[in-house]
């Protein structure tokens, strides 16, 4: 696992020293005085399933850092209709600094826990911190990366190969403590089958008749209809198309 060298513990305010963000987050940028700072403005708490986190159009006056759980971000259009654009894991950051409005609606897809502070304060330490402001572009970059990857999977791949590449994504993700080099894990899918469909851009049956296939094939095992466990990633990499 990544090794913890970002900052010590000591001087470390205690709303922050069991936090993942504070080691692999942005705030792994800010040095323990920085951290005292925001820890002063900062606030965790925990969020329901379907309870919406920032609204499209919404005046933007906090941020957060999705500490677990994971966030589902998405699109409307004029008549109500809406499309899932992403999803957001922990401790990736949730909010676009700079925007005086929000472009995108975020709703916590499984029960999710943040640590939320205000604008202002992370604009401060961003023009204060380079470290932070670069830890911040490079999440950016990482986002565009992936975007333009699960492009690809929506122009070019089958219906087996996107069901295969959502889960992939979820398992290598949904767990901020996995071990990077694990071959298994297990999940509880964090999407209904119907957002699933609309994720991948399928119908409710073909997503149901793929997850069925990669179960009898034995590259997956679905309990209670949402319990996922992967023995194999390296196997589900490869129904994924990659």
């Amino acid at each position: 696992m990544t090794m913890r060298q970002d900052v010590h513990n000591a001087g470390i305010p205690v709303l922050c020293q069991s936090c993942e963000a504070r080691h692999h987050g942005v705030c792994g940028a800010l040095d323990p005085d920085q951290l005292v700072g925001l820890a002063k403005t900062s606030s965790k708490h925990k969020v329901e399933p379907g309870v919406e986190l920032i609204g499209d159009t919404e005046t933007v006056d906090s941020y957060s850092n999705v500490l677990s759980g994971v966030v589902k971000l998405t699109k409307s259009l004029s008549d109500g209709r809406q499309q899932i654009v992403g999803l957001q894991f922990a401790p990736d950051f949730l909010g676009r600094p700079f925007k005086v409005e929000s472009a995108i609606n975020a709703e916590a897809a499984t029960a999710v826990s943040v640590c939320s502070f205000p604008k202002a304060a992370i604009e401060r330490m961003m023009k204060e911190s380079p470290e932070l402001e670069h830890r911040l572009l490079k999440q950016t970059l990482n986002e565009l990366d992936e975007a333009r990857d699960w492009m690809v999977t929506l122009g070019r791949k089958n219906a087996s190969e996107k069901v295969a590449s959502f889960l992939l994504m979820i398992a290598r993700n949904i767990d901020p403590t996995l071990d990077p080099t694990a071959q298994s894990t297990s999940f509880d899918l964090p999407l209904t089958r119907a957002d699933i469909a609309d994720f991948l851009g399928l119908t409710i049956e073909t997503v149901s008749r793929q997850l069925t296939r990669l179960r009898s094939d034995g590259v997956i095992r679905i309990e209670n209809n949402r319990e996922v466990t992967v023995d194999n990633l390296t196997r589900l990499q490869r129904r994924s198309g990659v």
